[in-house]
């Protein structure tokens, strides 16, 4: 069975907290960095209800399924390549705020994630993988294109053109299916989706956004750099062994989205 160390290390003049989880097995391991999506969650994947309780509804703690990024840990383990998972800047018990970080911080924390695992001698640093789930894909693209070390690249749910197209495409999706709206969190950004777009074009530097009973200022600096740091530019920049997986049902991003990804990476020379 795959054993996990808990663990901490530093971004920039922050703590992130993370799991790194180890198979069983002799000699030096590969292993991948699991990159959460842009949305308040823990390094499980799972929302982030131990940091903003009230931003998420109430679910039995006995019957709460672990999150996308644990059960991959957990069958990575199983495969023999060892993972690490953190806490993003502002949730879980990592150091920060949610609502004041931004797109290019959280590459530089993805970084500085993959530099603290260099003094584990348990882990084959040639053999060295990213992961990005969501929005978190933009955050592994962009680590990939400048670390020849990392050798493979996974994007799981992943959009493919700019962040302001998607966010609206999802929002049209949610109000029809219902789709995560008993959240606060996200029926909060929903109905301020088309507000935050057109503040953070003007490079306004943060908007007001009522969550549930919860007044936050909601910085727009990483909400403009995502809308112009589109996954789809990034993949005619990167050239490595690439594996997409998208849910016919993701409410956040078409699965349309990783096909388009799909053909770019291809005509890129990725494989």
């Amino acid at each position: 069975m795959p054993s996990s160390d808990d663990l901490r290390f530093r971004a920039g003049d922050l703590s992130l907290a993370a799991t790194l989880t180890l198979p069983d097995r002799e000699g030096r391991l590969p292993w991948a960095l699991l990159v959460p999506s842009w949305l308040p969650r823990n390094r499980d994947g799972s929302w982030d209800r131990e940091r903003h309780a009230s931003w998420f509804a109430p679910i039995d703690s006995g019957t709460r399924p672990p999150g996308l990024l644990a059960r991959l840990a957990d069958a990575l383990g199983e495969l023999g390549v060892a993972s690490l998972r953190y806490d993003p800047r502002g949730c879980g018990e990592s150091d920060g705020d949610w609502e004041r970080s931004d797109l290019f911080s959280r590459i530089d924390d993805a970084r500085d994630a993959i530099g603290a695992m260099r003094s584990r001698r348990e882990l084959d640093l040639r053999r060295t993988a990213i992961v990005g789930h969501g929005e978190g894909a933009v955050i592994a693209l962009s680590v990939a294109i400048g670390d020849p070390a990392i050798g493979a690249v996974a994007l799981v749910g992943a959009s493919g053109r700019s962040f302001r197209d998607v966010l609206r495409r999802g929002v049209a999706e949610r109000a029809r299916t219902g789709t995560d709206r008993q959240h606060p969190a996200v029926a909060a950004l929903d109905r301020a989706a088309e507000e935050l777009i057109e503040r953070a074009e003007r490079r306004e530097a943060s908007m007001p956004l009522e969550i549930g009973d919860v007044r936050i200022d909601l910085a727009l600096a990483g909400w403009e750099q995502s809308f112009h740091t589109p996954p789809l530019a990034l993949a005619t920049m990167l050239h490595r062994r690439v594996v997409l997986a998208h849910g016919t049902d993701d409410a956040w991003a078409d699965p349309e989205e990783s096909r388009l990804l799909a053909g770019v990476l291809a005509e890129a020379g990725s494989e």
